[in-house]
């Protein structure tokens, strides 16, 4: 199995990159934020899940250990195949922390893929993941930031006019943090996206 791979970026679609190890180019799907975050033509270390079924074989790649490990507890539950557990890498950290603390499941099937019965058993899973790996979930912010960053009025009206989940919590941390009421910070967001 391929641990890791050390190589040269090259994008294609979002979620899809190519990493050139000594002039062999191997596909990887990565989740958007990975995507988003790693730069091209630059030299990257990329940790490897290998994804072997009878009639394929890809690759999925993350910037982290605690990500990839994240990843493979989620594939194994009943239900949620490759690319959702991508969708729920993508997903920041913090929402799921929410998601596991509020006891909320909710916040879960705002997630592309999600429907209400997978968000009550992944919070359970998420739930259990916690205990066992804690630092998977460990995050910088208080709480206070995190409401803010997850409003989930503003969630719901940017989600209402067409914006991805992933969209809406990629811009919400960026807004200004005196922005308070719902409507300035739908508006805020609507401006940068």
């Amino acid at each position: 199995m391929i641990a890791h791979l050390r190589g040269i970026i090259s994008k294609g679609p979002v979620g899809e990159m190519t990493i050139d190890v000594s002039g062999v180019g191997y596909k990887v799907q990565v989740p958007t934020a990975v995507w988003d975050e790693v730069a091209e033509n630059t030299p990257t270390l990329v940790h490897i899940f290998t994804y072997v079924r009878e009639d394929r074989l890809d690759l999925y790649g993350f910037l982290d250990a605690h990500t990839k490990t994240l990843f493979e507890t989620l594939i194994g539950l009943s239900g949620i195949g490759p690319k959702l557990g991508l969708e729920l890498c993508s997903a920041p950290r913090a929402l799921l922390l929410q998601a596991v603390n509020d006891n909320d499941a909710s916040l879960l099937s705002q997630i592309k893929g999600i429907g209400k019965k997978t968000a009550e058993k992944l919070l359970l899973e998420l739930k259990s993941l916690m205990e066992k790996h804690p630092h998977i979930f460990v995050t910088a912010g208080s709480t206070e930031t995190l409401r803010a960053e997850y409003d989930q009025d503003v969630i719901a009206a940017l989600t209402q006019l067409g914006f991805s989940v992933q969209e809406v919590h990629r811009i919400l941390p960026t807004l200004p943090k005196e922005l308070v009421t719902t409507e300035e910070r739908v508006t805020a967001a609507l401006r940068s996206l």
